[in-house]
């Protein structure tokens, strides 16, 4: 599953091309994780794992003993991951790139449908240190409860952004349902900072921020609502600019 750089809209620090975010992404990805798989590493060993392997702590170049860090991730008992085809995904993606067809959410929409390349995620930035430390221990321990299906979140970049991002999935991107459901789940574990919503076939295809398409890598913005009763996110669909209810 691919993760992401940071949400739309860009801020005026943020000068990357989507090219250069893509690149930073796949380099995060083929280095090693630190991982916790529910499903092979007995429970019990958990709070010992996320106390050693905080995010704040762990630095995305490692030292000379442990070498980089592309994730840290944490996997659910019942989890099961599957990214499609995304080779034949991106072969359709340079199909129509040379077609002359508009490139919009709905014809990338298809492409993910056709691919079954149907993961996405919530995404959170933090700026390290407390704040995300124990944003996710909220999640990662929902994880453990089998609440989430699967979240990962950057280490420490000594040289680079100071924020991480923490990436929360669910199997299906198309399902507003289900995408709904993974939000209010990461609101019941506590974490109320602003969310945004990436579909994974925006990162296999290199929709990140600044590219040439125009179009925002992030399809749904939750912010969470302190005054309303109860309380609950306030989530905006971005491709139709319209509140979700």
């Amino acid at each position: 599953m691919a993760d992401d750089g940071p949400p739309c809209p860009a801020s005026s620090s943020d000068n990357l091309s989507a090219e250069e975010y893509a690149a930073e992404s796949m380099a995060a990805d083929m280095d090693p994780w630190i991982t916790f798989d529910a499903r092979k590493t007995p429970r019990t060993e958990f709070a010992s794992w996320l106390e050693s392997n905080r995010p704040s702590l762990v630095s995305r170049y490692g030292d000379s003993e442990t070498g980089p860090v592309g994730w840290i991730a944490v996997r659910a008992p019942q989890y099961s991951g599957s990214s499609g085809d995304v080779e034949g995904l991106q072969e359709s993606w340079e199909t129509l790139l040379t077609s002359g067809r508009s490139v919009t959410f709905q014809t990338i929409r298809e492409l993910a449908l056709n691919h079954n390349v149907l993961y996405g995620k919530w995404l959170m930035h933090l700026e390290t240190g407390f704040k995300v430390d124990r944003a996710w221990e909220c999640i990662a321990k929902a994880v453990l409860d089998g609440k989430i299906n699967s979240a990962k979140v950057s280490p420490r970049n000594p040289i680079g952004d100071p924020k991480h991002v923490i990436c929360v999935y669910n199997p299906n991107f198309t399902d507003e349902d289900q995408v709904m459901c993974l939000d209010a789940a990461i609101r019941a574990a506590g974490v109320k900072c602003a969310l945004y919503y990436k579909p994974d076939v925006y990162s296999y295809l290199g929709i990140y921020r600044n590219n040439r398409w125009k179009i925002c890598p992030t399809i749904y913005e939750s912010m969470f609502d302190l005054e309303s009763v109860p309380r609950r996110s306030q989530v905006i669909n971005k491709v139709t600019n319209l509140e979700v209810t």
